[in-house]
């Protein structure tokens, strides 16, 4: 907008240097803001390729320490992470067990990188014979009545899922399951065995998306039966994700998360508008798949395109970033 009796403004001043476009750029990505996923499961010097995920693999623990250990010396300060077991059930024992996978693993990452920040994924998906959720009611869903996720008797498990990743060490937990009430279950059982200042980063606006796809092949944990849309968000929905996200903040919530991210920028800004908070994107399996398969392809400039990826959801503003391209974007924000 011009004003009577100033000059004419020219905005491209300001854009002619890649200097003076740093000196007023209004939003900054930087590396102390991103978080690495990894998979864990059992075993010694194992790295197993995901062909949906190009760069991702399952990772036995001493490989997880290593690839961590490549990520925070590039700055990385945070991990998140998952288990897959080698045996499931219907109630999801491995969840919670005390030589879990994922205990096993956030005690070899402690031991070895005590200023790592250790964040585990709270979620039954994994270790459930059936890939939901949560405890289910009847059988394989395909008798009318069965299949029902059973929300309030599934809290107790996450709870000590929780409490059992604390015991371990784990810096932050977690919940991604999308059951009424988790965040107060977790937070009780926290505080009860001892563990009061564990944070609880929630995923308080989880949506059911068709962009997980490829994470269900690295996590083994795509569902037998049905899907996921009993539970977790409809697309159509932003008001609503406003309501969960509060649920979660008074129910003890430390940080919230958006999931997807790219897909969801608006519910990203709003909820950083509204409650303040920390606030995580999460850029899913199907973001990444989709810029690597394009890249790969040479439409695209896969560094230009992830590194605006992540500043569109810092634009939006998200506090904290999670994508699986945590190594590559640490390494381009050094050159």
């Amino acid at each position: 907008m011009n004003l009577p009796g100033f000059p004419i403004a020219r905005p491209r001043r300001l854009r002619t240097s890649p200097a003076l476009r740093r000196l007023v750029a209004e939003t900054s990505l930087d590396i102390s803001q991103l978080v690495l996923p990894l998979f864990a499961r059992g075993g010694r010097k194992l790295r197993r390729p995901v062909d949906a995920m190009p760069g991702v693999f399952q990772l036995s623990p001493d490989e997880i320490v290593r690839e961590a250990s490549a990520a925070h010396a590039l700055g990385v300060p945070a991990v998140l992470l998952f288990g897959i077991p080698d045996k499931k059930d219907a109630r999801a024992t491995g969840a919670y067990a005390r030589n879990g996978i994922v205990q096993q693993t956030v005690r070899l990452l402690k031991k070895e990188l005590p200023s790592l920040l250790v964040i585990t994924d709270v979620c039954l998906c994994e270790y459930m014979s059936h890939g939901h959720c949560g405890l289910i009611h009847g059988g394989n869903g395909k008798v009318p009545g069965s299949g029902k996720i059973l929300n309030d008797p599934t809290l107790k498990l996450l709870a000590n899922t929780a409490a059992s990743h604390a015991a371990a060490g784990a810096d932050i937990v977690a919940p991604s399951d999308m059951m009424d009430g988790r965040v107060a279950a977790i937070r009780a059982a926290l505080d009860r065995e001892g563990f009061p200042d564990t944070p609880i980063m929630s995923y308080a606006a989880k949506f059911a998306s068709a962009f997980y796809g490829p994470f269900r092949e690295v996590a083994e944990s795509a569902p037998s039966f049905g899907d996921r849309r009993s539970y977790q968000m409809d697309a159509a929905n932003a008001n609503e994700a406003l309501r969960e996200v509060a649920l979660d903040i008074q129910e003890g919530a430390d940080i919230v998360m958006v999931k997807p991210a790219l897909a969801y920028l608006d519910i990203i800004q709003r909820v950083k508008a509204e409650f303040g908070l920390p606030t995580a994107a999460y850029a899913v399996s199907g973001e990444h798949a989709m810029i690597k398969a394009a890249a790969a392809n040479g439409w695209i400039d896969e560094r230009c395109v992830t590194l605006e990826s992540l500043l569109a959801m810092r634009r939006a503003g998200a506090d904290i970033l999670i994508t699986y391209a945590a190594v590559d974007a640490a390494r381009w924000l050094k050159e």
